[in-house]
């Protein structure tokens, strides 16, 4: 697996570089956002690793600009771990979303979830059309893509399917974090739970469940899906 890692610090490029190929994977490394998404977009490359504040073009401009090209799966790596720009980063297209500092562990352990999220086979989704629908939505797990009652698809990131596949192969019943954590990054997952957090208030807003009917929270232990 290639990995294209775009960050301005090259001791941190190194270091990761280090860790990643002793784990397999082959880095290579991208110091400026013009050089980054010129690479993202060519082809050979697996995964990218995209920090935000780059010279040149950042990388939510990188995200911006990649994904009407693109659906190579992108985690965004950076100092900048505040909710909002998580946000940002998943509705242009991040699978995932990974502060500085992070363990160099946490950040392999979501790297093979992401690529083994990607790497699913469509005959195990079932037939061509093959779905769930709820309230008037429809989640095709073919295409990994939601349509909302209008017929108008609503783009997902690789994240995003997997924890509305969890809610809409389970309706009505309460799912526990730990649960709706490991449907989306596997049983490696040790990282921060705000994220999963951050992940449901984008799936709501993506939904315009802005009052949280359908998604509902349950104080205390998990969500739950009020739809059959």
């Amino acid at each position: 697996m290639h990995i294209l890692l775009v960050d301005d610090d090259a001791e941190l490029c190194g270091l990761l570089g280090e860790f990643l190929t002793r784990e397999g994977f082959t880095v290579e490394c991208a110091h400026d956002g013009t050089r980054g998404l010129e690479r993202a977009l060519a082809p050979g490359v697996d995964l990218v690793l995209l920090d935000v504040m780059l010279p040149g073009m950042d990388g939510f401009e990188i995200l911006r600009r990649l994904r009407p090209h693109s659906k190579i799966p992108v985690m965004m790596l950076t100092a900048r771990g505040e909710d909002v720009d998580r946000i940002v980063g998943l509705e242009l297209g991040a699978d995932d979303y990974l502060p500085k500092p992070c363990s160099p562990r946490e950040l392999l352990a979501r790297i093979r979830a992401v690529l083994r999220r990607r790497q699913e086979p469509r005959s195990a989704e079932g037939p061509p059309g093959a779905g769930c629908a709820f309230a008037g939505w429809r989640l095709d797990l073919v295409r990994r893509e939601l349509r909302s009652p209008q017929g108008v698809v609503v783009n997902l990131s690789s994240g995003e399917f997997s924890l509305l596949r969890a809610f809409v192969e389970r309706p009505q019943r309460v799912l526990t974090r730990d649960r709706l954590l490991n449907a989306v990054w596997g049983l490696a997952f040790y990282g921060d739970e705000n994220t999963l957090e951050v992940y449901v208030h984008y799936l709501r807003l993506k939904r315009g469940d802005t009052d949280r009917l359908l998604i509902q929270t349950v104080r205390g232990v998990g969500y739950r899906l009020a739809a059959d």
